[in-house]
């Protein structure tokens, strides 16, 4: 017998108890996407608590049943039958929140958390609330104790360093109550239904049942059924007049995306993963078929808007046409409500194509001026579909959704910022691939307006002007524009990536690192007008880098127009750029460091403002940010002045190792790479690649250059092993100093490869494919039988949202550890050589 009861988490915590995961339980696997949900749930739900302080979210059920030590006195004992992900992420959360105040000055709220939520602390022996598995048990009791170590590379570590991240980020300096109201929505605004069995019950038995699965209809095919199931004898002829029509239109999934469009219309908070829900308690309401009838013929008519959307050149206006083509090619669904919004409004004759063309105008200016300055993904879903009520009633559209987006930090970036980031951002670094390119690509267009230009994204790649690497040829051609005493290391660093510096050629390859008098040549060939203008000066260095800044950023102003700065928000921008810092410093895991210089290009700054502000404001992890040879920067300083111990023996006590010299192990290093996924930056594979590609081997002594060369050495074990033992790869080729080699078998479409990861303990080998997402279904179509085959179950990775896919397995191990090395090696061959052995026969 069981019973259930409406809870919140302040209730399931609060008092004597704890709450034991069995044995029987999976170990905590929650991974980034599930915690960026849970994030964007908890913050859309403070949000709401600041107008209606009864506001809630379900966030599903938790089981329970008597611990067999239940005891009569003391903390009352629980084991926890299902809910073990959902309960430990959000003390997890609470512990990240507790910590954040504690480094910013508010010990007793921190004090408070730890007493409600997290540590029995009247009690012998202070027992946790939640005690995981026993797996997690050392890494989780390691943050709830702020211990040292507290912040690992395993999932609950990961999850950890998460939500410090996060919070960073979220902290505004100048609201003291912002946090508090996060807090409430934790504890207090998250729902859920707690279900108690009796002691007598069988917990295992339960936990059995819970976890039946099933095959999971879509959200369209559950509307679908609802739908007609409420038409009745009505239902055919319904279908055959308005639903067989719209289906001819949009497939499964953009008749979901219109279901949920049609939400957002409504309600600014409706989120994708909720739309058959928030659509069926709409629908409840209405009580007759012809309601029903009405509501079915309703929702089909913006079906033509949205299928004007996905299909741009099927728009009879030029300019709207355009308009369309530019924010579909932006990759970005998020855009969709408002985008519906403006074209519903035409189609109402309530807004002229004039002020259509307009606001899809400001739409893609607020796009392009915020990858400029470097904000791309800041807040991005939530604002636009704020954005969609701005304009639902407004006389007129175009100014109307210039308005809102003028207002508060939704970083809508005015004309200052935008020539002040053209010369002082790394664009380079900014948002997505495609998006960067296109803006290239769109000022190209504007160099010629009167011209069709015909620019196959395919062909071309953004090319660096001035090269990333530079040969002794191009160093002393760029420093020549400076003084004899000038660092060109640090000048060389401040203007690569910036928009004065890039272009887009269809032969990155050929220019490669090139001296200008030779890549001159190449771009006064070229079909592109911007690359004509390069070619036209005689030298390029940082003087003709920050003029061209300055031409583009002038011409993005003229082609993009910005906010209304008599409305915009003033005095944001500092503390955002701070709280950005903070975020990725969060991420730096117990027992790693970092560098300033690869903080700051993650931060998309250079390394004397990152310092300068770590040094100015508290910040979680600043002690593991060092100096680019792994020593500690001289001029480093506690800002809570009450601290006097040493940063190097906080590290050691972590586990960072140091020489003789003082120097941190390279080993324990996290580049910009890592610390940018570990972030949850959106930043482009390919860049990131690229820069991988381009790293100097003497970068810093002892550092990525004695890691490239275990690396090395490593692959070299691997070459040696799979000449011997490897029976169907018949290529094996000299290993380069990198994390990954590459095993052809006879197919270009894609390619084996084996990996080992340094930050999470990885061996890996897959089988990528490019670009051929036809060739992964036809895999995937045949899966039980390749799985039988190579012996062992794979990860398919469909990539829904990159032209790439892949085949993954994976084993934990260190390469590093010569006690593991051996049996990496072996792994990595045998399976390398399975694939090779097997997929040719389904390719």
């Amino acid at each position: 017998m069981v019973r259930a009861e409406n809870g919140t988490l302040a209730g399931v915590l609060e008092g004597k108890k704890q709450y034991q995961v069995p044995l029987y339980q999976r170990v905590y696997s929650w991974g980034k996407k599930q915690l960026e949900q849970l994030w964007s749930d908890i913050t859309e739900l403070e949000h709401s608590l600041a107008d209606d302080p009864k506001a809630t979210h379900f966030i599903g059920s938790l089981v329970l049943a008597s611990s067999p030590d239940f005891g009569a006195i003391g903390v009352n004992k629980f084991l926890v039958v299902d809910g073990q992900q959902r309960l430990t992420t959000l003390t997890l959360l609470l512990a990240a929140l507790r910590d954040h105040l504690d480094a910013t000055g508010y010990a007793d709220r921190a004090s408070g958390i730890d007493a409600q939520y997290l540590i029995n602390v009247f009690d012998s022996g202070k027992p946790i609330k939640v005690m995981p598995t026993q797996a997690d048990r050392a890494s989780y009791m390691a943050v709830l104790n702020r211990a040292r170590q507290a912040g690992g590379e395993d999932t609950v570590g990961d999850a950890y360093r998460f939500f410090r991240s996060k919070i960073a980020a979220a902290d505004h300096p100048d609201d003291p109550h912002d946090l508090e109201l996060l807090e409430a929505a934790v504890v207090r605004g998250l729902a859920l239904v707690v279900v108690t069995a009796e002691p007598s019950d069988n917990a295992h038995r339960i936990f059995e049942s819970l976890n039946n699965t099933g095959l999971r209809l879509t959200q369209s095919d559950l509307l679908k059924n609802y739908l007609f199931m409420r038409l009745g004898s009505r239902a055919e002829e319904v279908y055959g007049n308005v639903w067989l029509p719209l289906e001819r239109k949009l497939d499964s999934d953009n008749l979901e995306l219109l279901f949920w469009l049609d939400l957002a219309q409504r309600d600014e908070r409706a989120k994708q993963s909720d739309t058959y829900v928030g659509q069926q308690v709409r629908l409840e309401r209405l009580k007759s078929i012809d309601e029903v009838e009405a509501e079915v013929a309703r929702i089909a008519e913006p079906g033509d808007v949205l299928a004007t959307i996905l299909q741009p050149s099927s728009e009879k206006h030029s300019e709207i046409s355009r308009r369309l083509t530019r924010i579909k090619a932006w990759g970005s669904t998020t855009a969709y409500p408002v985008v519906m919004q403006i074209l519903a409004r035409r189609a109402d004759s309530t807004a002229t194509e004039d002020e259509v063309v307009r606001a899809l105008t400001y739409l893609e200016s607020y796009f392009v001026r915020r990858v400029v300055i470097g904000r791309a993904t800041a807040n991005l879903n939530r604002t636009l579909l704020q954005a969609v009520g701005s304009i639902s009633e407004a006389d007129h559209i175009d100014s109307a959704l210039r308005d809102y987006l003028s207002r508060g930090r939704k970083y809508f970036a005015s004309d200052q910022q935008v020539l002040d980031a053209a010369r002082n951002v790394a664009f380079y670094w900014q948002g997505r691939g495609p998006q960067k390119k296109l803006i290239l690509q769109w000022l190209e267009e504007a160099y010629r307006p009167k011209e069709v230009v015909d620019l196959d994204p395919r062909h071309l790649t953004i090319e660096h002007v001035l090269p990333q690497t530079m040969t002794d040829e191009v160093r002393d051609e760029f420093a020549a524009g400076f003084d004899a005493d000038a660092d060109i290391d640090y000048e060389h660093e401040r203007v690569i990536h910036t928009l004065g510096n890039l272009t887009l050629s269809g032969y990155n390859s050929e220019l490669s690192n090139r001296p200008f008098a030779e890549k001159r040549e190449m771009l006064a060939k070229s079909g592109l007008a911007m690359n004509q203008h390069i070619a036209d000066r005689a030298i390029w260095g940082a003087a003709e880098i920050n003029n061209r800044s300055d031409e583009l950023a002038k011409k993005i102003i003229e082609l993009w127009p910005g906010p209304d700065e008599t409305v915009s928000a003033a005095g944001d921008e500092p503390t955002a750029f701070r709280s950005q810092i903070a975020a990725i410093l969060a991420q730096i895991p117990a027992g790693r460091w970092t560098s300033y210089g690869d903080a700051a290009i993650v931060a998309g700054t250079w390394t004397q403002p990152l310092a300068a502000v770590i040094a100015k404001f508290p910040m979680a992890n600043a002690w593991r940010v060092l100096q680019s040879g792994g020593t500690i920067s001289p001029g480093f300083r506690w800002i809570d002045l009450s601290r006097a111990d040493d940063p190097r023996a906080v590290l050691e006590e972590e586990g960072v190792r140091f020489d003789a010299e003082g120097r941190a192990a390279p080993e324990h290093f996290i580049g910009a790479e890592e610390l940018a996924v570990a972030a949850g930056l959106d930043l482009d594979g390919e860049v990131l690649a690229a820069r991988r590609k381009n790293n100097k081997p003497n970068t810093w002594a002892g550092g990525k250059a004695l890691m490239k060369d275990a690396q090395l050495a490593f692959f070299e074990k691997v070459r040696e092993y799979g000449l011997t033992n490897a029976a169907h790869v018949k290529i094996w080729r000299q290993p380069l100093r990198r994390g990954w080699y590459d095993i052809p078998i006879g197919d270009s479409r894609g390619r084996v490869t084996l990996l080992v990861n340094s930050q999470k303990n990885l061996a890996v080998t897959h089988f990528w494919i490019d670009n051929d997402k036809d060739l992964y279904l036809q895999l995937v179509s045949q899966r039980d039988a390749i799985e039988a085959d190579l012996g062992f179950v794979l990860e398919w990775d469909a990539k829904p949202h990159r032209k790439a896919s892949k085949l993954v397995i994976s084993r934990p191990g260190d390469f590093l550890d010569e006690a593991q090395s051996e049996d990496l090696v072996k792994w990595l061959v045998t399976t390398g050589d399975a694939f090779a052995r097997v997929l040719p026969k389904y390719l």
